[in-house]
């Protein structure tokens, strides 16, 4: 899986850089059919930042995230935060569509009510 990490505007610290890559690796264990994490950082108007998070899973479109907000890593936080709600959800998705859960449940009081009428 590849993770790409790309500032326009500005440069990023290479601690920085190292602290936001565990962040967005932890993505990884969460949905496993990752192919790539692309985030990029706007430092244009560095009063406030703009980061934009792309993830590319198999067989699925792209999943989007972007903030902007006064503190870079509280806008690295929010949209990795954003991206877990999106991958979590599609994961769940698939899950439930694997079980069968979208007929209906079977009532059992149902099924013994319809046995124990005679036939006609």
């Amino acid at each position: 899986m590849q993770i790409d990490i790309s500032t326009r505007h500005g440069h990023l610290s290479d601690a920085s850089r190292q602290k936001i890559e565990e962040k967005i690796g932890k993505l990884t264990r969460l949905f496993d059919r990752l192919t790539s994490i692309h985030l990029t950082i706007d430092l244009e108007h560095e009063e406030t930042p703009s980061v934009d998070l792309q993830v590319a899973a198999e067989h699925k479109h792209d999943f989007v995230a972007t903030d902007r907000g006064v503190e870079l890593m509280g806008s690295v936080d929010t949209v990795v935060h954003r991206m877990e709600a999106q991958l979590r959800k599609y994961k769940e998705k698939l899950q439930q569509r694997h079980r069968g859960e979208h007929d209906p449940p079977i009532d059992p009081e149902t099924i013994l009510e319809n046995l124990d009428q005679p036939e006609e």
